[in-house]
């Protein structure tokens, strides 16, 4: 049985929501990334332009300067990477250098030309449900369709099945209480037969589930909460800001889903 994957964030941004300016430069970059391993991560996520709420984009060219330094770096050690971007040129240039998972919060709808870059460089992609938050039916028939429409696109392209992992886009054009009908029935989106990584780590999700005054960096604990509930579901990664804390759980979760499967003879 296959662990789950943890997923580390390292947002090398200077205005991401909950670590703007902490990793921004190649050496605070190393740092956290040899935390990580230390951690216990299995890929880290590697993240150029800000996504939070009010974001304003970035060029091409600002967000190459600030990933491209940091994934040759990262390259010296025995780590996946992952490259955080919903553009071609980014994918293409982190990929020649060794990355080998693209993070498309757009799912290809930005650049289709993406999945061309994933799969002449054999690597893995994440499709995320996104849009404009207006929908003509309900939250989690949307997000199958989407994400299936997208999925077989990438198919199309070339990239194998198990190498098309989905999100279910929590924190991206969705009320709270369509995250939750979300979160309720991941299980129809584990159905599907593609990965599924969870991205709940300190979001609006979290913050609402405990305390509205709780600052990004006091959600963790919440946050392992929908870890641990998501890998009872089924997900296979999840991608977080504290990966010891995950893992740990992580861990533990895979160890108490492979004994209840060996005694059932389910495995």
């Amino acid at each position: 049985m296959a662990h789950t994957k943890i997923m580390g964030i390292l947002n090398v941004t200077p205005d991401s929501f909950s670590d703007g300016g902490k990793y921004n430069s190649v050496e605070k970059a190393i740092k956290r990334a040899e935390e990580m391993i230390d951690e216990g991560v299995d890929i880290i996520d590697i993240g150029g332009i800000s996504t939070r709420p009010g974001y304003e984009e970035i060029s091409v060219t600002e967000e190459l300067e600030r990933v491209i330094p940091v994934v040759k770096a990262l390259n010296q050690f025995d780590i996946q990477l992952s490259i955080d971007t919903y553009r071609s040129e980014i994918a293409e240039a982190a990929m020649k250098l060794g990355a080998t998972m693209i993070n498309d919060q757009w799912a290809g709808l930005y650049d289709e030309k993406i999945f061309d870059v994933v799969a002449k460089y054999e690597g893995e992609i994440v499709l995320m449900h996104n849009g404009d938050g207006q929908r003509s039916e309900p939250v989690v028939e949307e997000m199958l369709l989407y994400l299936l429409k997208q999925a077989n696109k990438a198919e199309m392209a070339g990239i194998p099945q198990e190498k098309v992992w989905v999100d279910p886009g929590i924190g991206f054009a969705k009320t709270r209480e369509e995250e939750q009908e979300v979160m309720a029935r991941l299980d129809e989106l584990v159905a599907t037969d593609y990965p599924v990584l969870l991205a709940t780590s300190r979001k609006r999700f979290i913050k609402e589930m405990v305390d509205k005054d709780t600052k990004a960096t006091e959600r963790d604990e919440a946050t392992a909460a929908t870890t641990a509930y998501g890998i009872m579901k089924g997900v296979k990664g999840v991608r977080v800001h504290n990966v010891v804390l995950n893992a740990r759980l992580g861990q533990s979760m895979d160890y108490l889903k492979e004994n209840e499967y060996a005694r059932y003879n389910l495995s």
